[in-house]
């Protein structure tokens, strides 16, 4: 009788059937047959001690309630801060982690044109709604207000993020930009913006009009919810 990989520990990942070797389940499966673990465990490859890769992977999907939405802003302290999974294992895990933004990136901005704040909400939601410091972010756009990137200019604590209008036309300008949509999380999920969310977003338009690079909008993302600054009336 076949077991499933959660009856096997203290067993190696070599002692189990083949069938249910996570690289060679994906070898002959694909990989939408693995479970979360069985893809981490993939990539980190080897246990620690009497743990298989399979039980440090539930380990690491362990660590917070989030589950695998963790990983988006996991660093490698956080992860080194579980038992068995050391520098080289935390910078394989982040290192995928990030091959799969970069990739989600190029095909979700080829020539995607914005007309409204929901195309931008919908493509960062996923990715935004999991972090647990505030990031901000602007999405340049060129003349036909189509993105050319999304560019990441800050990371703050967990209820503030630090900008300067020098930052943020810095990158609008080597991208060769027309305008630009400015974005950030709330960790806490509530959209409200705060007192220092209006100020900055004062300060960077007025910094874009004399630059020649308009602000069209400020979006705070939250938990499957966003708000656009520009339909509060807000900037």
């Amino acid at each position: 009788m076949n077991k499933s990989p959660s009856t096997y520990k203290g067993y190696t990942i070599k002692e189990m059937p083949i069938s249910e070797r996570p690289q060679e389940k994906l070898m002959t499966l694909g990989t939408s047959s693995l479970s979360n673990a069985e893809l981490m465990a993939v990539i980190i490859r080897t246990g620690q001690g009497n743990d298989t890769a399979i039980e440090l992977s539930r380990r690491v999907l362990n660590k917070d309630k989030r589950g695998i939405g963790y990983l988006a802003d996991a660093s490698v302290k956080d992860l080194t801060e579980i038992k068995g999974i050391g520098d080289c294992k935390a910078s394989q895990i982040l290192a995928a982690i990030e091959l799969g933004k970069r990739i989600k990136r190029i095909g979700v901005f080829h020539k995607v044109r914005v007309t409204s704040p929901d195309v931008i909400a919908n493509m960062v939601m996923d990715e935004m709604k999991f972090l647990q410091k505030e990031h901000f972010n602007i999405v340049i756009l060129d003349t036909k207000n189509q993105i050319i990137s999304i560019e990441n200019i800050s990371i703050g604590t967990l209820n503030a993020s630090i900008v300067h209008p020098r930052d943020v036309y810095k990158a609008a300008i080597q991208k060769n930009g027309n305008a630009i949509i400015l974005l950030h999380n709330h960790p806490s999920g509530d959209v409200t913006p705060s007192g220092e969310d209006i100020n900055i977003t004062k300060r960077l338009v007025e910094a874009g009009n004399l630059i020649g690079i308009k602000v069209l909008d400020h979006l705070i993302i939250g938990n499957d919810v966003f708000l656009s600054m520009k339909e509060k009336n807000l900037m």
